[in-house]
Parts: structure tokens; sequence; C-alpha cells
């Protein structure tokens, strides 16, 4: 498996860039970016960076790692003008940028900024019509489109990307995964191995059925990861309150965490992504992405 890292759009730019610079010192595959523009929860006075704009910066400041949005929101951000900023994107990071593209989902943004969240299957259905205009102006000269949604006349894409990977986030069985399967170059979804190898099976069956190879698409799931050692009440009590939230958590011995994400190759996982939102300010998240790639990463 391949490693990256998910800075937290919550941290100063500073410090995104401190962490894109030390996984691309240290060996990291990707450095990754969430699209939201606030907290979800109810405290909305942690400050959220914009995606768009933390992305062409690390793409500038960079020069080896995949740069990706971990996802772009499609109910806030039309494809059309989404696929002519990700081809300036493509430029930027000298194709190394991953387009990550997804649904949308986080109600209080859509509550609080008036964006209408429509229901699900209207959702997918209007995040498929997208996927079908990205590769559109990716593939033709002058695109036409005549959707429910969406609506192009001979819409142009110049200059080209080079090389632009469409990777959508997803981990709905019956209709959201055989959009993955028809669309994506990459797909992703949180969850432990156990669920990475279900979710797996069910993308296999989506790919049968219309005649697909699934191995043409490229996995990748995050956690919370953290090595934490035995008796370090602070560490576990964070952990607990992390899986009574529901995140899909690896915390423990570094022997735990290595036989866990072992789970992960097995289960058809092709790169893992590491969130640093828990891991501290300062020297504290470096040591602990630094323990974690030293006792763990590099011996998978």
């Amino acid at each position: 498996m391949d490693f990256s890292l998910w800075p937290a759009a919550s941290r100063t730019w500073t410090e995104i860039l401190e962490g894109a610079e030390y996984a691309e010192r240290t060996g990291w595959h990707g450095v990754w970016i969430a699209d939201h523009f606030m907290q979800n929860g109810d405290d909305l006075s942690v400050p959220v960076n914009e995606a768009l704009a933390l992305l062409a910066g690390l793409a500038a400041r960079t020069e080896r790692v995949r740069i990706g949005s971990m996802v772009l929101g499609n109910t806030y951000r039309h494809p059309a003008v989404v696929t002519n900023w990700a081809a300036t994107m493509d430029q930027l990071s000298g194709g190394r940028f991953v387009l990550g593209l997804g649904a949308g989902w986080q109600v209080n943004e859509h509550e609080v900024y008036g964006i209408e969240l429509p229901p699900v299957k209207q959702l997918l259905a209007r995040f498929e019509e997208a996927c079908q205009v990205v590769r559109g102006l990716l593939a033709e000269d002058r695109f036409t489109f005549d959707g429910t949604y969406y609506q192009l006349t001979g819409a142009p894409l110049e200059p080209k990307p080079a090389n632009l990977p469409i990777l959508i986030g997803a981990s709905g069985e019956k209709v959201a995964l055989r959009i993955v399967a028809r669309y994506a170059d990459e797909w992703n979804h949180w969850g432990l191995p156990e669920v990475a190898r279900h979710k797996g099976e069910v993308f296999r069956s989506h790919c049968e059925t219309i005649g697909r190879d699934p191995s043409e698409v490229r996995r990748s799931t995050q956690a919370m990861i953290e090595i934490i050692d035995a008796g370090d009440t602070e560490a576990e009590a964070r952990r607990d309150k992390l899986v009574a939230a529901g995140r899909p958590t690896v915390m423990g011995t570094a022997e735990y965490v290595l036989d866990t994400l072992a789970w992960y190759s097995e289960a058809g996982i092709d790169e893992l992504l590491i969130p640093d939102a828990f891991l501290g300010t300062g020297n504290q998240r470096f040591e602990a992405l630094e323990r974690l790639r030293e006792e763990v990463l590099v011996k998978l």
C-alpha cells in the first residue's frame, strides 16, 4: 500500500504546508485536502480553510507528492467550473493532481449557507450527471449535454489536462458504487478493514454488471490511526471518544496498528490516508506521524 497524509483544513496555512513538506521529505505518497466550509458540529467558531485555495498552494509549493481533493462537493461546485479549475491544477502540479468528487452530504453547511441539499435519490442522480459532464469535457473538443440538472452547449475545455485521474468518494452500495464502477479511476471510502472487504465485494458485482475490470480502479480508505502506549489513559480516552462518535479508529500499540493495517492490503486497498486532525499541534503532530511511519508504515 501507499500512505498519504490528510492535513486538517482547520489548521493554518503554515501548518498545512509544513505537513505537506514533511510528507514530501519523508517519502509519503500524497497529500489530500477535504472540501468543507465549516465543522460538522455545533462549534462554528472552529476555522476551516477553503479547499481549492489550499490545493493550489500545495501544488505550487511541492514537487513530488500527489495532491488531491477529498472530495469536492457537487452540490456547491458546478462540474463544468470544477473541470476547468482541475485542468489548470494539472498544470500547476505537473500532472500530480487527482480530482476527487463527491455528491455532497454535510447538512449544517448547506443549511447555514442556503445551499440546496436534495433528497438522496435526487442527490445521486445529479451527481451522476456531474460525472458525465466531467468525463465529457475531458474527452471531447466541444461537449454538449442535455441533462435534467446540467445543460452544456458546445462547451470547450482548453487546454486539456495531460493526466487527470478522477476519484469518487462514495460508500452507498446500491447506487453510489454503481456510479463509481462506471466513472471513477479511483475510489475512496471511510472504514476499517472488514468494511473495505465488504465494500470491495459489492463494488466487484457492479463492475461485473457493466463489464469492467475492478482492478482498473485504484482504491483508498482512511481511519483515525495512531500508535498509543498501553496505559496512556489520556490517549485511550481520546480513542474511546472517537469510537463512540462512530469514527473508524485504529489506535493502539505499534504491533496492533501494524497487524490491523496489513488487513487493509488484503482487503484490496491500494492507498491508506492518515488524517492528522487529532494528532495535536506543533512537534506533537510530527512526532506522532514519524513514530507511525518508522514503527509501522515502513514495514508494510
